[in-house]
């Protein structure tokens, strides 16, 4: 009895086998009879060794399974829990131990042997599963908390949570401050607890240390259950080198090129994958297609996606080899990402993939079939860019760069946009985002608020790193956690019921959302004030409902600003990032203002509002005056 069919094998050589975790790895066949298959086409011969056989090479010997590359063989007994290797005798002759590419766990910190697995988990997020689509796609409400696992909340005794405590505890969380998502940043397991994720040995194990497989099932569903979509980061770009994993896996460079102008990574001295290579291709989908299938991951963020579409990236000239047709990008990987988006979206269709991608890539987020990459959304990081530049100056100086504000309208429809303040701005030396910000202390808060109002307005989706809701002065550090005694402050608290008022507009008002990649969506009220350093833009809804954003993003109080607005009738006063319950100092307008028949711009009506300092207003008109 096999699991292997010549049906597998023969999708498996043309790339186009996108469940191979069905198949390869370590597979229960009866009582406690195990069937072992791994891909190590330049073998000369393969054994499992491991708990049940004292790591003793041959014992329990593989056989080819034609010309597929494959070996395989089922033995006994082995137990779910028992840690295993396969030893691969090279071509040369000599033996080499590596763990298996599709183990489902792996050893605990320390070790790097495989473990068999059994991924058996009773769901209770059926509800989720059933109306997802709905809550993520490109026209609905999605905000997302960006969140590093081991550091997000230690428990009493200092060390990462386990995933079944940190279930409860973060959806509780995210749930409370009415985030819609959570985005792991690689939970994939990892030697070094310093690449964050981001250098995964086993692209379809969790890692051990917050619990086994079944535990992280568990969190997904407690997420779910409380309906709040889990986003996970996934690195299809490259690699490490270690020599227990994948880097020349069968004595050869199997998954990896073998010119290091095509498959080493000068940035982070990891491997580059082959994605010319058919079982290569098979791998990664597979291990897409594994997440969302068995974990009921909601959507992939794809990381260093920029790394993959060019050939000489971070490479000066001659130390990378141009395409057939003498270009630099890298027909391959492109043929590689378009492959797996149109996969993930065949099988999933009520999921998301996001690419990171920081170049001017064209079509990424647009269909295969108009000639794009075929991802559902774009991290935007040169709004990333752009915005904090701008709001590191001190106001004095912004009247010069009101510029970096505006650009974005000039290309905010060409993708379908996440706008991030990601864990990468907070680290390195970069300070955290209410650091960055400049004036006393009562200033920074207020900045920071304002610049939160000013991304939740704009057309896209939002994602903010863990740290950030509470205003965290210290820069995000992998060994601690988020400074959690802030909460106690009144400043902090406020920013923190700031971000959670954003969340609750944010699904409130259609007008933020369902137009986001849609130019209809938005309208300019007021772009060119840059002496006074204030903007005022329209976002709308399919139905035509407006919502009025208006910013100050200098400390002077702005009385009796004119505001262009298409209707008359009253506009409520939705939210003010200067209320006091926000610690702001209560500048406002009272609730709302009567739109006066005073034409400005292109519109009939207008306001005369008064703009708090280093503020944002958010109006809604109550009625349709028709």
């Amino acid at each position: 009895m096999t699991l292997l069919t010549a049906d597998d094998l023969h999708l498996f050589n043309e790339g186009r086998h996108y469940r191979l975790y069905e198949r390869l790895g370590a597979h229960r066949l009866s009582g406690d009879r195990f069937e072992f298959a791994v891909w190590a086409p330049n073998a000369r011969s393969v054994s499992v060794v491991g708990d049940r056989n004292g790591w003793q090479p041959g014992a329990q010997s593989l056989t080819p399974v034609s010309s597929s590359g494959v070996w395989s063989g089922a033995f006994g007994p082995w137990q779910p829990g028992d840690r295993y290797k396969f030893h691969i005798v090279t071509a040369p002759g000599y033996g080499i131990q590596k763990a298996d590419p599709f183990a489902f766990a792996t050893e605990q910190s320390g070790g790097t042997a495989s473990v068999v697995a059994d991924l058996t988990h009773e769901w209770h997020d059926a509800a989720w599963m059933q109306g997802r689509g709905a809550k993520q796609g490109i026209d609905s409400p999605v905000s997302i908390y960006e969140v590093h696992l081991g550091s997000w909340r230690r428990g009493d005794d200092g060390f990462t949570l386990p995933y079944r405590e940190a279930a409860h505890r973060l959806a509780r969380y995210a749930q409370e401050n009415r985030f819609t998502h959570v985005e792991l940043l690689p939970i994939m397991e990892h030697p070094f607890f310093g690449s964050w994720g981001y250098q995964t040995t086993s692209y379809f194990a969790p890692t051990a240390r917050f619990g086994p497989p079944t535990d992280f099932m568990e969190f997904v569903d407690v997420l779910h259950q409380h309906d709040i979509g889990v986003v996970l980061d996934w690195v299809p770009s490259h690699f490490p080198s270690d020599e227990f994993a994948l880097a020349r896996f069968d004595g050869t460079h199997l998954y990896e090129h073998a010119d290091p102008r095509q498959g080493l990574h000068p940035d982070w001295d990891t491997l580059v994958f082959n994605y010319n290579r058919h079982e290569v291709r098979s791998f990664l989908i597979s291990s897409a297609c594994f997440w969302l299938d068995r974990y009921h991951a909601d959507a992939l963020r794809v990381d260093a996606v920029a790394s993959m579409l060019y050939l000489d990236y971070s490479r000066k000239a001659g130390e990378w080899i141009p395409n057939e047709f003498g270009g630099r990008e890298n027909l391959a990987a492109v043929s590689f990402l378009r492959e797996m988006n149109e996969e993930v979206y065949r099988s999933f269709p009520d999921v998301q993939t996001y690419a990171e991608e920081s170049t001017a890539w064209p079509g990424v987020s647009r269909p295969t079939y108009a000639d794009g990459l075929g991802f559902g959304g774009k991290w935007d990081m040169g709004w990333m860019h752009d915005t904090l530049e701008y709001f590191k100056l001190d106001p004095i100086h912004r009247s010069f760069h009101h510029d970096e504000l505006t650009f974005r309208a000039v290309y905010a429809w060409t993708e379908n946009y996440v706008l991030p303040l990601s864990h990468d701005e907070v680290v390195h030396g970069k300070g955290s985002l209410a650091a960055k910000m400049p004036g006393d202390a009562w200033q920074q808060l207020a900045n920071l608020r304002l610049l939160y109002g000013y991304q939740w307005a704009l057309p896209g989706k939002n994602l903010l790193f863990m740290g950030g809701e509470l205003a965290q002065w210290g820069e995000w550090n992998h060994d601690g956690q988020v400074d959690w005694h802030l909460e106690d402050l009144p400043a902090h608290r406020g920013v923190r019921r700031w971000v959670t008022d954003l969340n609750r507009v944010l699904r409130e008002h259609p007008a933020l959302y369902e137009l986001d990649s849609d130019p209809a969506g938005f309208g300019w009220s007021v772009a060119d004030d840059s002496a006074n350093s204030t903007l005022a833009f329209l976002r709308y809804a399919r139905d035509g409902s407006p919502l009025l954003f208006v910013a100050n993003f200098t400390p002077v109080i702005r009385r009796d600003a004119r505001i262009p607005v298409p209707r008359g009738g009253f506009w409520r006063e939705v939210l003010n990032s200067d209320a006091e319950i926000y610690d702001g100092s209560g500048v406002g307008n009272l609730g709302g203002v009567e739109a006066q028949p005073a034409p400005v711009h292109d519109y009939w009506w207008s306001l005369t509002l008064t703009l708090p300092p280093l503020g944002v207003v958010l109006l809604a008109p109550e009625t349709d005056p028709g």
